[in-house]
């Protein structure tokens, strides 16, 4: 049921991207001393073993017929791609930069809409695209230290996300929110499952293993907040907000990695902000101008 109280939405949607960035944080200090297939293990079984235990016994076993299982498996590996390539990068490069190259995707989402959805292209909406690209390329300008390879990663990561959001539009209303979210935490922990035996390193001490089942219970509370808060505000409002990530990700980098962004990745971080917002409101005057 949908209620409109914009200020009980926003401070929502701050406080699930405020939890998402202490999400990251603690991937990135896990992943430099465990492997990241046992970890991506760990926090996908509690991610999932959460849902089925909330979500089974309110809406029975139903709840586990879909109607679109390809689309469902696809989404749920493009999530698990999501998951892979971002703590790979989080491993390798600086919490803030990888998380503004990864917020390129709902510029991409915008990019790649009409040819996976068939959607009207507009040239208008092609600008914020290409300001996001310049404000990853000031990131990882020359001289800037992350000019590398290890950049692809969170490319890949922001590439992934897109298409799990793309996938999800296309599954609409053919399966329930529960449905499609308990399938993706299945997929996941399924997908890592098959791989967990290639990269076996033994149980890791109590202590960390409780951390690492900490991420899930992060990623869902993080996204029941930003569920909750789409119930109380409009997409289009709370769209900016999310780019308040970047900015705790940089408070963060900061606290616990003793690590501050140079004026020219700041500068990269708000030109890629600012196109976020741009594209959220020509989105927003698009759908004004199609309901008048």
């Amino acid at each position: 049921m949908l209620t409109q109280s914009p200020f009980k939405g926003i401070l929502l949607a701050c406080v699930a991207v405020m939890i998402f960035a202490s999400f990251d944080s603690l991937s990135k200090y896990l992943a430099s001393s465990h492997g990241i297939i046992m970890l991506l293990w760990v926090r996908y079984l509690s991610q999932a073993t959460l849902l089925a235990s909330w979500v089974i016994p309110r809406y029975g076993l139903g709840v586990l017929q879909v109607r679109c299982p390809r689309l469902q498996f696809l989404r749920g590996l493009s999530l698990l791609g999501v998951s892979l390539f971002f703590i790979i990068a989080l491993s390798r490069l600086p919490l803030a930069e990888a998380t503004a190259v990864h917020f390129v995707a709902p510029l991409l989402v915008v990019a790649l809409a009409p040819l996976i959805l068939g959607e009207v292209f507009s040239a208008r909406n092609l600008i914020p695209v290409l300001i996001g690209f310049m404000g990853v390329l000031i990131i990882v300008r020359p001289g800037g230290g992350l000019l590398t390879l290890d950049m692809l990663f969170p490319l890949a990561s922001a590439t992934c996300f897109a298409l799990y959001q793309l996938i999800t539009r296309l599954i609409g209303t053919q399966d329930g929110a529960a449905t499609t979210n308990l399938m993706s935490g299945l997929v996941g922990t399924l997908g890592v499952s098959l791989l967990l035996p290639w990269f076996w390193e033994g149980w890791p001490p109590i202590r960390e293993l409780l951390a690492m089942a900490t991420l899930g219970v992060l990623a869902v509370v993080g996204h029941t907040l930003l569920t909750l808060a789409f119930q109380y505000s409009s997409p289009v409002l709370l769209a900016p907000f999310s780019y308040l990530q970047i900015l705790f990700a940089v408070i963060w980098s900061a606290l616990l990695f003793n690590h501050i962004p140079d004026w020219g990745a700041l500068l990269g971080m708000g030109v890629v902000m600012c196109s976020g917002i741009l594209s959220a409101w020509l989105q927003g005057q698009a759908r004004h101008q199609v309901r008048v």
